[in-house]
């Protein structure tokens, strides 16, 4: 209903702008008619131009509704504070914008007065936007000063990051199910709010109402942390509805959404992480934290560790340590089981992770 009644509004528009260009053909003489003719002239372009409107409502309406998404994205990543300011802004600037341009109404210059009003309104209203939004925190600061409500208004560094400063973190549905983020999260370590797409809850439920027991058991893992987020932790959740039907895949529109918010991607998923980075779109990756925050181990160090099992290579045995890093202990098979004390040979870094080499404190002592 509310479609058909756009329509006939548009139509309605389309019926308007034919009168008002015939208007201006006439004032412009290119059109001379009188009488009857004159009647007939306005009837066929009213009739035309709403026929025409009526036609391609669909096409406007579905443009509109695009625009208006697009509209509301950047909204998400201002501040009410911004918005304020920018729409203070805006009528300032169209204020000046009318008292510069009533002025060259008086002038006898055909459509000058229109032309440069246009000209004029635009320029202004862009400025009296752009600037006290580009300026609001020099702008706040100064009102506090003035008023001399510092205790009010003045904010601590983690209200300030609330503010809007930071920008938006989409999740992907990996690292929702991996249940890390909700850590790092907890600790402070990422900030802005974290925007849980639509598509991804959607593609969360099918997973967990999959007939196999460990997607059905990893679906409802990551239901899980995305309620733990909204209930236990101190971070803006928004979730967006954007929906991106021409696209099929999620990791697509997850991309997609993450160019028009002029965000980051949170993942652990080594492939959108790789097409992200083709496309310039920035991409915080749970897996290389954790390899960033291991312990530092330099040859030559001594640990105690636990050998469980044989390793590759002939003698070998295989110890981890708490965070799964994997140490090969060289001569260490007839110590499987036991707890012994090693010393670092060497550390190779992979793109799996982080491999240290070691060799028995006893057998070190000896070679050396």
């Amino acid at each position: 209903m509310v479609k058909k009644i756009a329509k006939v509004l548009i139509g309605m528009f389309g019926m308007l702008i034919g009168f008002l260009l015939y208007t201006l053909l006439k004032d412009l003489e290119i059109l001379s008619v009188s009488g009857v003719a004159e009647l007939i002239a306005i009837v066929i372009s009213v009739l035309l131009f709403g026929i025409i409107f009526f036609i391609l409502s669909s096409f406007i309406i579905k443009q509109g509704q695009k625009i208006a998404g697009l509209i509301e994205v950047e909204l998400q990543r201002f501040s009410i504070q911004n918005i304020a300011l920018g729409a203070i802004g805006l009528i300032v600037g169209l204020v000046i914008a009318y008292l510069i341009s009533q002025p060259l109404y008086r002038l006898s210059i055909p459509y000058l007065g229109t032309i440069a009003s246009i000209v004029l309104y635009g320029l202004f209203g862009y400025l009296g936007i752009k600037i006290p939004t580009r300026n609001a925190e020099d702008i706040t600061t100064t009102l506090t000063n003035v008023t001399g409500n510092i205790g009010v208004n003045k904010k601590s560094g983690k209200d300030r990051n609330k503010s809007g400063k930071s920008c938006p973190k989409i999740l992907d549905t990996s690292v929702i199910i991996d249940g890390r983020v909700a850590d790092i999260v907890k600790t402070g370590f990422i900030e802005g709010p974290l925007v849980i797409p639509e598509f991804v809850l959607e593609e969360l439920q099918h997973i967990a109402d999959s007939s196999d027991a460990l997607k059905r058991n990893r679906g409802r893992r990551g239901l899980d942390i995305l309620n733990r987020i909204q209930n236990e932790l101190d971070t803006e959740i928004i979730i967006h509805d954007k929906k991106f039907e021409e696209i099929s895949e999620v990791d697509s529109k997850l991309l997609k959404l993450t160019q028009l918010m002029k965000g980051k991607i949170i993942t652990n998923d080594y492939n959108l992480n790789k097409v992200a980075e083709v496309q310039r779109i920035e991409v915080l990756n749970i897996n290389e934290l954790a390899n960033a925050v291991k312990p530092v181990v330099l040859p030559g160090e001594e640990m105690i560790v636990q050998v469980v099992k044989d390793g590759k290579e002939s003698g070998q045995g295989l110890a981890y340590l708490d965070d799964g890093t994997m140490i090969v202990v060289e001569s260490g098979r007839k110590f499987i089981g036991e707890t012994i004390e090693v010393v670092v040979t060497s550390v190779l870094q992979t793109s799996a992770g982080r491999m240290i080499f070691a060799k028995p404190k006893v057998l070190y002592d000896k070679a050396v």
